[in-house]
């Protein structure tokens, strides 16, 4: 089933005790983020936090939505991540039918296919309250200021609506936006995004660009904004797919784009892209560090709509554990299918919480020929995301790529430095911080697999040891035998 709206979701968590309401008067300037930090590294899996109470503000707030492997799979309406996963391959590549009887097989995708595409109504509660021009005033909203050196408050789970200019295809992003004023944003965009490449294409034909910030609604969406969708793919239909029925878009009111109905708050604006970029930031970035200041567009606000009792969501920018994880927690199960399809080989695939989902990748493969873990390090590199991967690490098929400690065992056990790491250069994170010119550097592989004759490796390789299986049955039966416990 879907959620009417987040404060459903809200609801639902508070009603199995995953949801801790704070009604003590609390800062938007950093004691919100405190807050949420010490109880995101308290251990475990930390509850969402509601403060009704926020200083200055009547919009209560709630932050770690996402912040547990439990509440992601529940705003993805799933046990696992591998099984959202399977669900995603079984629509795009759905049994073709041998017969009439054998067809039938095919009657539940195409069921679910047609509740996939975004259809328009006319009205939605995200517009319940509309506040247009000089009326709008980003202060009545709780954006936070997480960290001591952050330039201003930021939005930080805005999902951001843009289309191009020409094919009018949609995109949905997850951007942090940086308030500059009482109606004016700066919109953290970087060359890499394809809203970056919206604002090129309408600075070309020398038109304003509309821009619609969505808070809330079904938390599916928030997924929807970070998933890395093949180019000039609808997330919404993705949102779609997820929530099992459609993403009723409305009109925005003062801007022709469409975002969903059931959003809390909604931020409509323009951005002059005949402007100079102005300067903006620093703002915190999830990697741990503080971004740069840099040149970036600026939206003016043209409207404000919300819900009549909405509520704010945010996330805190910071190293995990934070919300940022698990949404990059539940990208990585679902890509690993679809890189199986593209490499064969591939077994499993893991991105260590210690990397970013950016710095850190171990890859275990069905090696065949020489040289495959270098083919595999080249075919990821060329692939959308993990295009600014840092590190790959590629180990054999029996090693479990999840036990980190394995693979660092075999990447001690199995490489010669001189051979098995090579370097590349190309695009690297806009966020690595260590690279000597932001968005390009080198990226490094390990190739930890068993090396052959023809991979210069001139010596037998050793068999790794065994138990044997007869013995170690019979052990397990007479443990207690033996006097243990």
């Amino acid at each position: 089933m879907s959620y009417d709206s987040l404060s459903d979701f809200v609801s639902e968590l508070e009603d199995d005790g995953d949801l801790v309401r704070v009604s003590a008067e609390v800062d938007p300037v950093f004691e919100i983020a405190e807050i949420t930090r010490r109880r995101c590294a308290s251990g475990g899996e930390s509850p969402a936090l509601c403060f009704d109470n926020v200083k200055g503000c009547p919009i209560p707030l709630v932050t770690n939505l996402l912040g547990s492997q439990r509440r992601m799979c529940r705003a993805l309406r799933t046990a696992s991540f591998d099984e959202v996963a399977a669900r995603i391959v079984g629509l795009m590549e759905p049994e073709l039918p041998q017969g009439w009887i054998e067809s039938l097989k095919l009657v539940p995708h195409v069921s679910e296919l047609t509740k996939l595409p975004p259809k328009s109504v006319k009205s939605g509660i995200c517009q319940q309250v509309v506040k247009m021009g000089r009326d709008v005033d980003l202060a009545e909203l709780p954006i936070l200021t997480c960290w001591p050196n952050e330039a201003a408050p930021t939005i930080t789970m805005g999902q951001v609506f843009t289309e191009h200019p020409k094919s009018h295809l949609r995109h949905v992003g997850l951007s942090p936006l940086e308030v500059r004023g009482q109606n004016r944003l700066a919109v953290h965009w970087n060359v890499h995004q394809e809203s970056w490449r919206h604002f090129t294409e309408h600075r070309a034909l020398g038109r304003q660009m509309p821009v619609a910030v969505v808070l809330g609604g079904d938390p599916v969406y928030t997924y929807m904004a970070t998933a890395p969708l093949p180019p000039h793919t609808d997330a919404c239909l993705l949102g779609g797919l997820l929530r099992g029925e459609n993403v009723n878009l409305v009109k925005c009111r003062s801007i022709d784009l469409e975002v969903p109905a059931d959003a809390e708050i909604v931020i409509e604006g323009l951005i002059d892209t005949a402007a100079e970029l102005e300067p903006a930031g620093p703002i915190a970035w999830p990697t741990g560090f503080y971004g740069e200041r840099e040149e970036l567009p600026t939206l003016q606000v043209t409207a404000l709509t919300h819900r009549s009792n909405p509520f704010y969501p945010a996330m805190i920018p910071g190293p995990p554990p934070m919300d940022e994880y698990w949404l990059g927690k539940a990208t990585e199960r679902v890509m690993v299918p679809f890189l199986k399809l593209l490499l064969p080989e591939i077994v499993d695939l893991h991105m260590p919480r210690a990397g970013l989902f950016r710095n850190l990748l171990f890859v275990s493969i069905r090696k065949q020929y020489p040289q495959q873990a270098r083919q595999v390090m080249n075919g990821l590199w060329g692939l959308g995301q993990l295009a600014v991967a840092k590190m790959v690490v590629v180990v054999d098929e029996n090693v479990d790529v999840h036990d980190e400690e394995q693979v660092w065992y075999d990447v001690g056990a199995n490489t010669h430095p001189g051979r098995d790491v090579v370097f590349c250069e190309g695009p690297t994170h806009m966020t690595d911080h260590a690279a000597p010119v932001r968005g390009m550097g080198h990226k490094m592989g390990i190739d930890a697999t068993r090396k052959s004759f023809e991979e210069g490796h001139p010596r037998n390789w050793p068999e790794r040891l065994a138990v044997n299986e007869e013995i170690a049955e019979m052990v397990t039966r007479r443990w207690s035998e033996y006097g243990f416990d």
